[in-house]
């Protein structure tokens, strides 16, 4: 069996933690928090680059993670490449936009990207907007503010459609019929978004493609996900009030492991 660490800014994370908890419930997962540091959206590229080697540092070192999950689009588009430099020997799987799947779903061929304006600059999304077939218009929407809405008022329903009718109204008035989720905090709001464009316009998030990317990592590496304990375990880390977080990722996430998961202070 493996130890599999995740990592985000804060809640986002938990939105893939929930599939793989789900359909490869017999590993056990270390989910980190940075709470402290939350969000990373707005954050400086060396400084996201640092924070994410030290939180890998810590996940495999201290924890015994031998699997990592970048549960971050931010930290996955700024940091991965020296966190896999750094970290030859450990399996490091991180998340994108799924840019390329809502091309091949779009019919209008323009597609709308809400990320983080640290996703949206950097090298690593941009290069990947550039491997897409010509003849697509992508619509950058900056998700400034949404992912604190999310944490703060866990799913405040009130809060968040006012941020999404004042920051989706151009795309309403394109001809996108396809938006990609690239943050790992926004499927949590997914009802809320899709209520708002309505239903002609398609949301994609990789949150599945993830965790299929985990399981294959798993049997590729020989690791066995055989029944060969009942049921694997989960612990959070939080630098900042673990109650109140476990409190929130009991509110979104209704796996039995959740419930049953241990929780401490980190001190990162």
């Amino acid at each position: 069996m493996s130890t599999i660490g995740f990592f985000d800014s804060g809640l986002g994370g938990l939105s893939i933690l929930e599939l793989a908890l789900d359909q490869l419930p017999l590993h056990d997962y270390v989910y980190l928090a940075d709470t402290a540091h939350n969000p990373y959206g707005q954050r400086a590229s060396t400084w996201i680059r640092q924070r994410g080697l030290a939180i890998v540092e810590h996940l495999s070192i201290k924890r015994g993670c031998d699997v990592i999950v970048v549960a971050c689009n931010t930290a996955t588009a700024e940091a991965i490449l020296d966190i896999r430099l750094h970290f030859p020997h450990l399996r490091i799987i991180g998340v994108e936009p799924g840019i390329k799947p809502a091309t091949l779903q779009s019919k209008t061929k323009t597609i709308g990207i809400l990320a983080t304006k640290a996703t949206l600059e950097s090298k690593k999304f941009n290069d990947l907007i550039g491997t897409m077939p010509p003849g697509f218009e992508f619509l950058k929407i900056p998700g400034t503010g949404l992912v604190e809405l999310i944490e703060a008022a866990s799913k405040d329903e009130l809060s968040i459609e006012i941020w999404l009718q004042e920051h989706l109204q151009g795309l309403r008035k394109s001809h996108a019929d396809t938006l990609v989720l690239g943050c790992t905090h926004y499927p949590f709001i997914k009802d809320l978004v899709q209520n708002h464009l309505g239903p002609q316009t398609q949301l994609i998030d990789t949150g599945q493609a993830v965790v299929s990317h985990l399981a294959r990592h798993l049997h590729q590496e020989d690791v066995s996900i055989a029944p060969t304990k009942a049921k694997g375990s989960l612990l959070l880390l939080c630098n900042i009030d673990p109650s109140l977080f476990l409190f929130k990722a009991q509110k979104l996430l209704k796996n039995p492991l959740i419930a049953n998961s241990s929780t401490e202070f980190l001190a990162l």
